[in-house]
Order: structure tokens, then C-alpha cells, then sequence
């Protein structure tokens, strides 16, 4: 969303993007363009020429990748700036999402990144650094302090195998946020304490490295709600059923990405009636033919009625835009910033 993203970038130093969309909309605020980043397998042509012309830096995912830019750095009489993002021989434990670690389709192999750091390296390229992200939505400190322990030691042996220096160590993120009960947020202040405990070490291996951490879905995943309208409340052999305006189109996350085999409720409320004592176990569903429209299931929560409002909190990241909203042809939603 554009207007958010105008707003965040008063508060944050650059912007990682995950294709030309949302690479337009990055450029199109205050942050420079040297402070940008392109992430994410499959770059089409088309997605790193504008990227290359944009004087961004992409971050390689591949040796065909690596192929592709040096051609059209010189088509375009430009000097790309470029950093080569490692798939680690380690993973980001308890994190919701791996993404490393394994064979997977991002990054560079860490035992492969030395042979495509020196091409890099022997090349007409502008070298930035690594980009090492092992996973998403991580709730403890101690398991993203050993992740990322291990990413510096990764950075500090390749760059003393290809013999380079790094301008930036992305080191990704990682930082969750809370959805089902029983979790408990980020303890953000000893995950701060943690990670400048290990500043010395970076500090002597990498003394002109800048630092780079993504804050992910935690900047915004809890600002944002998704509210949708009650149409229909039918009961079908003694359960209750919710029938809203909105559902799986909308907010794909809530309704168990198409079918977890162990689906969660995210927390929600009924907007209209918050403290109601009067309360009943529902299911909340949406309007799709499908049995996965699924926003809430068995839940207890105030005794609601046509026309009250559901709301599904935690709904910041990951909502609109990751959703089928073309499904069924359904009208989409609104988006608004408060």
C-alpha cells in the first residue's frame, strides 16, 4: 500500500522489494535508490533491466542470474550493483518459515558462493555484499541469536576464501509477531542486547560492513485489521455459523493458506460488541464455494448478529496482498490508513 509505504520510510533506512510493483513504489519515496534491494528467485529480464537502471541493488539468487546481469550491464552502459544472497548450511530454528538450510530454491549454496563471488569479483560489477536470510517469524531471541551467530562466521569464512570485502551483510530477520494463543512476542530488547553482544567480533572482521537487518512483517503485521460484515447466521445440525462479505479472497493467511493440515485461529473480535458478556461458540465463514473460506472456526466470542462487524486482528502483513482476490470474481476489499 503505498500510502504506508510513504510513511514508513520516514522511519526506516532503505527498503527490501520482491518485484518491479513494489520496487516502483520504493522509488517513489524519500529512501535512495542506493537503498534498495531486489530479493527473490526468478528475476525475470524485464524485472533486472529496470532494477540495473534503477541503480538498485539486486541480490543474485543464482549463477544464471549472474549471467543475465552481465549482459545487460553492458547493453545499458551500466555497472550493476549487485550482492549474492546464501542459502547457509543452517536454519533459523522454531521460525514459522524456513528459508535455508536444505536444498531450496533461494539463494546461492554456501559451498557454491565462492566459485560465483570471484566471477562477481573478476567482473564489470559494483559489489555491495551478502544477503543471508535463514527464515521468517521467529517469536525466541536465543534461536535468532544462534542463527544469526552463524551467519556472521558464514560471512567472516567466505570472505576470507574469496579474499573481498563486504559493503553491507544483509542479515535478514526473522522477527515475529504473535498470532495464536499461548504465544508470547519478541522479547525485542534482549534480541537487541544479544545482537550488540556481537557487534565486537563483526566490528574487527568487518570494520567497514554496514550492518543490515529486515524488520519483515514486524514493522506492521500488528497495526493492521481486517473487517468484514456479517450477512448470514445460520445454524447446520447444532453449529453455528457466521456467514460475512469477506474470506480466504481477502485474507488468505486467516483461512489456513488453502488447507494447513493443522489449521489456527488468528485472534479475532466482533468490533460492535466488545465486552459483551453474552457469548457463543461460532465458525465464521465467507461467501466462496469452497469449504477452505475459513476465517474462524469453533471460536467463542460475543453473541453477534447479522450486520455486526468481524474483525480479525494482526492482519497488517500478509493480508490483501498476498490473497487470491480474483477468486470467484468477488469485489475486492478497501484498504484504508488510519
Amino acid at each position: 500500500m503505498p500510502a504506508v509505504v510513504q510513511h514508513l520510510s520516514s522511519l526506516v533506512d532503505g527498503f527490501d522489494v520482491a518485484s518491479v510493483a513494489e520496487m516502483r513504489v520504493a522509488l517513489d519515496t524519500s529512501i535512495s535508490s542506493s537503498d534498495i534491494s531486489f530479493a527473490g528467485p526468478g528475476k525475470s529480464r524485464d524485472e533486472l533491466q529496470a532494477a540495473i537502471s534503477s541503480r538498485i541493488i539486486v541480490n543474485m539468487e543464482s549463477f544464471t542470474e549472474l549471467d543475465t546481469i552481465l549482459r545487460l550491464g553492458n547493453e545499458l552502459g551500466e555497472t550493476p550493483r549487485v550482492a549474492v544472497r546464501i542459502n547457509p548450511d543452517f536454519e533459523l530454528k522454531t521460525s514459522g518459515m524456513k528459508m535455508a538450510g536444505g536444498a531450496k530454491q533461494f539463494g546461492v549454496d554456501a559451498e557454491q558462493a565462492p566459485d560465483l563471488l570471484r566471477k562477481i569479483l573478476a567482473a564489470d560489477l559494483d559489489f555491495q555484499g551478502l544477503h543471508i536470510f535463514c527464515g521468517s517469524q521467529n517469536l525466541y531471541a536465543k534461536a535468532l541469536a544462534e542463527a544469526q551467530e552463524k551467519t556472521f562466521g558464514l560471512a567472516y569464512r567466505l570472505c576470507d576464501e574469496v579474499g573481498c570485502s563486504l559493503k553491507t551483510l544483509n542479515i535478514g530477520g526473522g522477527f515475529g509477531i504473535p498470532y495464536f494463543p499461548g504465544e508470547q512476542p519478541l522479547d525485542l530488547e534482549n534480541t537487541g542486547n544479544i545482537l550488540e553482544g556481537m557487534m565486537e567480533d563483526v566490528r574487527l572482521c568487518l570494520p567497514d560492513t554496514r550492518i543490515v537487518l529486515e524488520l519483515g512483517r514486524y514493522i506492521v503485521g500488528e497495526t493492521g485489521i481486517y473487517v468484514c460484515r456479517i450477512v448470514d447466521k445460520k445454524v447446520s445440525r447444532g453449529q453455528i455459523f457466521l456467514v460475512t462479505d469477506g474470506g480466504l479472497h481477502h485474507h488468505l493467511a486467516a483461512s489456513g493458506n488453502f488447507g494447513q493440515i493443522l489449521r489456527k485461529n488468528y485472534p479475532v473480535v466482533i468490533g460492535n460488541r466488545m465486552g459483551q458478556k453474552e457469548r457463543e461458540t461460532v465458525s465464521i465463514v465467507g461467501p466462496l464455494c469452497t469449504p477452505l473460506d475459513l476465517l474462524a472456526d469453533k471460536m467463542e466470542l460475543p453473541k453477534a448478529d447479522i450486520g455486526d462487524y468481524v474483525v480479525i486482528l494482526q492482519s497488517g502483513a500478509y493480508g490483501y496482498t498476498a490473497s487470491p482476490t480474483a477468486f470467484l470474481s468477488h469485489p475486492p476489499p478497501v484498504e484504508m490508513l488510519v
